[in-house]
């Protein structure tokens, strides 16, 4: 192997393994303005976009030991987006891919040493965000004990009710009838 070849193949390893994800997508027929629009969205949120030849993505994935990667047959123009959040980076692809009328479009995905499907890919960028699902979570927690001493401040002020009746009951009933 060349120098350059094998720096190049370095390179994207260190992308690969160095990103909590990886989407392969197509863009064939999208303008430069727009994939330039494209890579300015996904800068955002921390993500790249590279062009890369699909016999390169295999072969670093056969050398760095990503066998799903490495068995999977991309064909045609593939763009790599790495990332650091899978569902920010799948929000950006599916976005985008709307917006292009699916000039650009997701072709697969690693996240996590799985490798995903169109469908996968899209069923990511359609989850709500984390800080949304942190809140959920949260209301979830917060719930429970709320809940909780609602039934027991009931069961306290019934019991107050019951020792008032009673005393007014006592008062009542000592209080001599006036002539």
């Amino acid at each position: 192997m060349r120098l350059e070849r094998i720096q190049l193949a370095e390179d994207i390893a260190k992308l690969l393994t160095g990103a909590k994800c990886a989407y392969f997508v197509t863009y064939k027929g999208l303008k430069v303005k727009d994939m330039n629009a494209f890579r300015a969205s996904l800068a955002k949120s921390g993500a790249e976009c590279h062009v890369l030849k699909n016999r390169v993505i295999r072969k670093v994935a056969e050398i760095k030991g990503i066998a799903p990667l490495a068995n999977y047959r991309l064909v045609g123009d593939t763009a790599m987006v790495v990332g650091p959040d899978a569902g920010v980076v799948a929000k950006v692809i599916d976005e985008f891919s709307k917006s292009s009328k699916g000039v650009l479009a997701p072709k697969a995905g690693y996240v996590e040493g799985a490798l995903l499907t169109v469908d996968d890919v899209k069923a990511i960028a359609n989850l709500p965000s984390k800080d949304v699902l942190r809140a959920q979570v949260l209301g979830v927690l917060v719930a429970a004990p709320t809940g909780l001493v609602s039934v027991l401040n009931a069961k306290v002020t019934s019991i107050v009710n019951v020792v008032n009746a009673y005393k007014d009951k006592l008062e009542n009933s000592s209080v001599p009838a006036a002539n």
